[in-house]
C-alpha cells in the first residue's frame, strides 16, 4: 500500500506531495549525505540540489529518466548513485560535477555515453552493468584516474586497444557479455589486479603469468578448453582452477576431441539442409 501511494504521489508535482516522498529538504544533512533511494521518484526535486556541500547523493531504485540542470550546482559531490532507474541517456548535469569519483549507473537503459563524460577527470569507479551497450563506450578510455570498471551483462563483443592507456585501472569486470576471445588489450595491462570475464563465449585463454600484479581471474561459464595460466599468488575461479596444467591439457584434449566428433556428426546434416 505504501509503495502504491508513493507511485501515485510521484506523479503529482505539488510541494506537499514532494515532501511526502522525500521529506523536509530545508537543512543540509550533517553527514553531507542525502539518500533518496526507493522513493518512486519520477523527477528529482530541485530542493535536493541546493546543498552545495553535499558529498554523497543516492537516487537508486526510482523511476528517474532525467535530472534537472540544477544538479551541476553540487560542486563537491563525490558519489552519485543512479542505478536501478530508467535512464536512456546520461544527463548532461552529471558530467559537470568536477569532484565526482564514484558513479553508479547499473540497471538502466543506457546504450551509449556522451563525450562530455571525459570531463569527470576525478572519476575512479564506474558501474555500468546491466544496460544496453552493444559497443564498448570509447569515452571510458579518456578517464585518466579510472581504477574500477564494471561493465558486465551488456552485449559487448570486444574491448578497444585504447583501454590500455588507463594506467590507473586495476579491476575490469566484464562478465555476461559476448566476448568470443580473451581481449588482447588486457594482456598488455600488466598493472591489472582483477579480471572478470565470467559468462562470455571465450574458447581459449592465453597465458597470464606475465601479469605479476594479477590477484584474481574469474573465467567460469565459458566454453573454454583450458584455464588461464597465472602467476604465483593469483586466484582462479572457473573450470580446472584447482588442476595442474598437465591435467587440464588432458581434459581439454578430450573435450576438443568430443567437439570434433559432434561437428563431424552434424556437418552432413547441415549440407543436406543446404
Amino acid at each position: 500500500m505504501g509503495n502504491a501511494m508513493r507511485g501515485v504521489v510521484a506523479l503529482i508535482p505539488s510541494e506537499r506531495c514532494q515532501r511526502f516522498l522525500v521529506g523536509d529538504l530545508k537543512e543540509m544533512p550533517l553527514d553531507r549525505t542525502l539518500d533518496l533511494s526507493s522513493r518512486q521518484l519520477r523527477r528529482l526535486p530541485v530542493a535536493a540540489c541546493v546543498f552545495g556541500e553535499l558529498v554523497k547523493l543516492y537516487l537508486s531504485d526510482n523511476n528517474l529518466s532525467s535530472l534537472p540542470a540544477d544538479l551541476q550546482g553540487l560542486k563537491k559531490l563525490q558519489l552519485l548513485a543512479l542505478d536501478f532507474n530508467c535512464f536512456e541517456e546520461l544527463p548532461a548535469a552529471v558530467c559537470r560535477l568536477p569532484q565526482l569519483s564514484i558513479l553508479y549507473l547499473g540497471n538502466n537503459r543506457l546504450y551509449s555515453l556522451p563525450r562530455e563524460l571525459r570531463e569527470l577527470t576525478e572519476l575512479n569507479t564506474l558501474w555500468l552493468e546491466t544496460n544496453c551497450f552493444t559497443v564498448f563506450p570509447q569515452v571510458i578510455c579518456e578517464l585518466p584516474n579510472l581504477k574500477t570498471l564494471h561493465l558486465g551483462y551488456n552485449q559487448i563483443q570486444s574491448l578497444p586497444r585504447e583501454l590500455g592507456v588507463l594506467e590507473e585501472l586495476r579491476s575490469v569486470w566484464i562478465a555476461g557479455n559476448q566476448l568470443a576471445a580473451f581481449p588482447p588489450v588486457l594482456l598488455e595491462m600488466h598493472f591489472l589486479a582483477v579480471i572478470d570475464v565470467d559468462r562470455n563465449q571465450i574458447r581459449y585463454f592465453p597465458c597470464l603469468s606475465h601479469m605479476l600484479g594479477l590477484k584474481l581471474v574469474i573465467y567460469d561459464h565459458n566454453p573454454c578448453f583450458n584455464a588461464p595460466v597465472v602467476g604465483e599468488g593469483c586466484r582462479r575461479v572457473g573450470r580446472w582452477a584447482d588442476s595442474s596444467d598437465d591435467e587440464q591439457e588432458d581434459d581439454g584434449s578430450k573435450a576438443a576431441g568430443d567437439t570434433t566428433v559432434e561437428v563431424t556428426e552434424i556437418h552432413p546434416e547441415e549440407e543436406h539442409n543446404i
